[in-house]
């Protein structure tokens, strides 16, 4: 088992690894098309190329997805859902004993802090865990038809399925989508994003060494343009699931609609964390800060919002403004509190929210500019930031900004904040920091959202359905729902005399 201080050693000496994969994962193995085009990977933390991998065509999705159908058919479709179970059991075990190779190359790829990517790996390895459990509990209904009659239910696995998977969490967003569609008896064709493709093919190759027979889980790396679009509008594919951007989640959708394919979109998000006067302080401002600047901020249900009630504002901000300019910033191989951004293009996007927030005379109360790793001088990093006072129908408040960039607005009490937290095109998540109950799910019930956090957040786990209203997307993932996501349901009526 490889070691993370030994990764890391190789990776300073050498500036990549030797355990990073090569090729698509198709049929079981590694493949080479015949194009052999390539493309860099980056190290955010450095800003600069640490390997190379492969760049795939509408040809390649082609091969991927006919050897998923044949799979399907032929296979894993009537393999016992107790055998599924314990394939799935052995995956979440090779997670576990992969555990620092996952981790190490998901900083690398991705920029996060190494403690979050071994935190998602260790999710991945229960995510395995939990559907595991679930092959053979997935049962359907009875209903009553009379004495003449029996009529039932029966999940079916839908089909293949195609996963297109995000650059923020490569490793925990392929495990939430895999699992449940293997469990269901589906097979996967997954995309990963071109900033973050290795995690995905790991995953591929540890899925295949658990017992998963060849062509059910394939992997096929590229750009958007070349993998993405030819395999969401594949009329071989049955299924799309897809996190990521509104404009993109539309495509999606177009693409989708020729084939009448089914769809589950995890879109962006803009979520409130409603602090009220008589919360419990400490644990509201521990959670507003994991909330907005874990990963950077770049979390589809990151907490970029933070309505506050007036009673308590200006001592709450002065002193999260104290906490934000003591985060460490570093490279993610360092743990720091906070890494870099994923991209040089994405860094700008964030500096131009700032940039023009400050132009209209936003009042930035810390942070705001772009930075580097203080240790190399270098990597796409920015400031830990917070705007006070922003306006409901400013861009900071509606607009998702994906970085450690924190709007705060004031209410003048709950009934202002459950106002303020629903002005918004989004929908995912929303968190409530409050020590009355009563009044803490008045506000879950009314506050529009996919999920709500209580007095911590991103409470739960993998038990706990997730996905978004509004722009947020529709579907869901994880918990019992995620699994019927990828079954149709099946009724069946007997006469019997």
């Amino acid at each position: 088992m490889l070691q993370a201080s030994d990764l890391i050693a190789e990776y300073q000496t050498t500036g990549t690894l030797r355990a990073l994969p090569t090729g698509h994962f198709i049929d079981g193995i590694f493949t080479q098309p015949s194009h052999n085009r390539t493309m860099e990977s980056l190290d955010p933390g450095r800003g600069e190329a640490f390997a190379r991998f492969t760049a795939g065509t509408e040809r390649d999705v082609d091969q991927a997805v006919l050897s998923s159908r044949q799979a399907f058919d032929t296979r894993w479709r009537d393999v016992a859902p107790v055998e599924r179970a314990r394939i799935l059991q052995k995956a979440s075990a090779l997670i576990l004993e992969n555990l620092e190779l996952l981790a190490v190359v998901e900083t690398l790829d991705s920029g996060k802090p190494l403690q979050e990517a071994l935190g998602d790996a260790r999710g991945a390895a229960r995510t395995f865990e939990y559907y595991a459990g679930a092959c053979d509990k997935l049962q359907g209904d009875s209903f009553p038809l009379g004495p003449d009659y029996i009529g039932y239910t029966i999940h079916e696995p839908v089909g293949v399925t195609a996963h297109i998977i995000p650059w923020n969490f490569p490793i925990s967003t392929a495990a939430r989508g895999f699992a449940p569609a293997l469990a269901a008896g589906c097979t996967v064709v997954a995309k990963p994003a071109e900033q973050t493709p290795f995690t995905a093919l790991l995953l591929a190759k540890l899925l295949h060494e658990a017992g998963l027979p060849d062509g059910v889980c394939n992997v096929v790396t590229g750009t958007g343009l070349d993998v993405g679009a030819p395999l969401t509008r594949h009329a071989g594919v049955d299924h799309i699931t897809f996190t990521g951007s509104v404009q993109t989640g539309r495509s999606v959708m177009k693409s989708a609609a020729e084939d009448i394919t089914r769809v589950v979109l995890e879109l962006g998000g803009k979520s409130p964390v409603v602090v009220l006067g008589d919360c419990h302080k400490e644990q509201a401002l521990s959670g507003v800060l994991g909330a907005i600047f874990e990963n950077a901020g770049q979390i589809c249900s990151a907490g970029s919002r933070l309505v506050i009630e007036r009673s308590i504002h200006e001592e709450f901000v002065a002193e999260l403004v104290s906490r934000t300019k003591g985060l460490k910033i570093g490279h993610g191989l360092a743990k720091p509190d906070l890494g870099p951004v994923n991209s040089a293009d994405h860094l700008g996007k964030i500096a131009g929210f700032v940039d023009r927030a400050k132009a209209r005379g936003a009042d930035v109360v810390t942070g705001g500019a772009v930075t580097k790793d203080p240790k190399s001088g270098k990597g796409w990093f920015f400031q830990p930031t917070i705007v006070d006072r922003v306006a409901s129908n400013d861009e900071l408040a509606q607009e998702e900004i994906f970085g450690p960039v924190l709007t705060v607005q004031v209410a003048e009490d709950a009934d202002d904040a459950l106002r303020l937290a629903n002005d918004c095109q989004y929908g995912l998540v929303a968190g409530i920091y409050t020590s009355n109950f009563a009044k803490a799910h008045q506000l879950a019930r009314k506050i529009d959202a996919g999920q709500i956090y209580i007095n911590e957040y991103f409470a739960g786990g993998i038990e706990v359905p997730f996905g978004g209203n509004k722009k947020s997307g529709f579907g869901r993932e994880k918990g019992l729902e995620g699994l019927l996501s990828y079954c149709k349901t099946k009724s069946i009526a007997a006469k019997i005399v």
